[in-house]
């Protein structure tokens, strides 16, 4: 079984393209797309209609072509939208919203478990945000903090007082249904872990989530596959590390992000892994 990852790009629609004709010319058995799929431009709360006048007939395309599409949505996409998602994957039987859910094919061993909570991030939009443990230091905030509603826009007004209320990203990773078999399993995490070089932010920051590195080292699935944080394998130098025997990839994507699209292949039989970076007009 042949994949391709990719995350975070951001309704941008010749991304989408290459992909699925990429997808074709290398023989890819599934797509997995890791998170932040909807425009990031413009109204947030217009993603609907990417949702609605783009995706549908995008998934169209895999009922014909016989490859499959797992998916979620990331911290960028409105959380108001999560039905609509849903309802226009649940329209095709080769696209699967893999968010807090489990799937496998029938006629393979391996098993995909998604999950999009992120730890807390200093920007506005916090319909994902979650501590990341309950001894978790929220990064300073820039802006205002809301969270989506069919209405508009909700302030939070005590943001600190108000995230202590929800579940912690260690609480989400608990609470996710557990694979038959962990060493087949594949879990599709938006934020990626601590500690291994993929969460490293231009500044040199790094900010992954020490719960996700402390899950994958204590029940050791196959791979793990994350985003979240564009840059950090150019940053870096690292897209490909290992917790234990659980192998981590995080593709990024250019800082120039109009102007280039970046995915990995996984060849799950003989354990290959290989990196593009393709530019718009190639």
């Amino acid at each position: 079984m042949k994949l391709l990852l990719v995350t975070d790009i951001h309704g941008i629609k010749w991304k989408y393209e290459r992909v699925f004709h990429e997808a074709i010319s290398l023989n890819i058995d599934m797509i997995i797309n890791g998170g932040d799929m909807l425009l990031f431009k413009g109204n947030l709360l217009h993603q609907d209609k990417f949702i609605t006048g783009f995706l549908d007939d995008y998934f169209s395309k895999f009922e014909s072509s016989g490859i499959y599409f797992a998916c979620q949505l990331g911290n960028d996409d409105c959380i108001i939208f999560d039905g609509l998602f849903q309802e226009i994957c649940d329209k095709y039987s080769h696209v699967f919203n893999v968010a807090q859910k489990k799937f496998q094919l029938n006629d393979h061993e391996y098993e995909f478990i998604g999950m999009n909570w992120v730890t807390d991030l200093p920007f506005g939009l916090k319909d994902r945000a979650r501590m990341d443990n309950r001894d978790f230091k929220l990064p300073k905030q820039i802006g205002k903090q809301y969270i989506s509603n069919p209405n508009g826009w909700i302030k939070i007004e005590d943001w600190v007082s108000y995230i202590e209320t929800l579940p912690t990203l260690e609480d989400e990773m608990n609470q996710l249904i557990k694979p038959e078999n962990m060493n087949k399993a594949i879990y599709i995490i938006h934020m990626p872990p601590s500690n291994i070089g993929l969460d490293v932010c231009y500044d040199g920051r790094t900010v992954g989530s020490i719960s996700i590195y402390k899950f994958l080292k204590k029940y050791q699935p196959l791979l793990s596959f994350h985003g979240h944080i564009h840059e950090s394998p150019e940053v870096s130098g690292r897209w490909k590390s290992s917790i234990g025997k659980t192998i981590c990839i995080q593709p990024g994507q250019s800082h120039q992000h109009e102007n280039h699209l970046i995915f990995v292949t996984i060849d799950l039989e003989t354990m290959d892994f290989k990196k593009f970076k393709l530019n718009k007009e190639d």
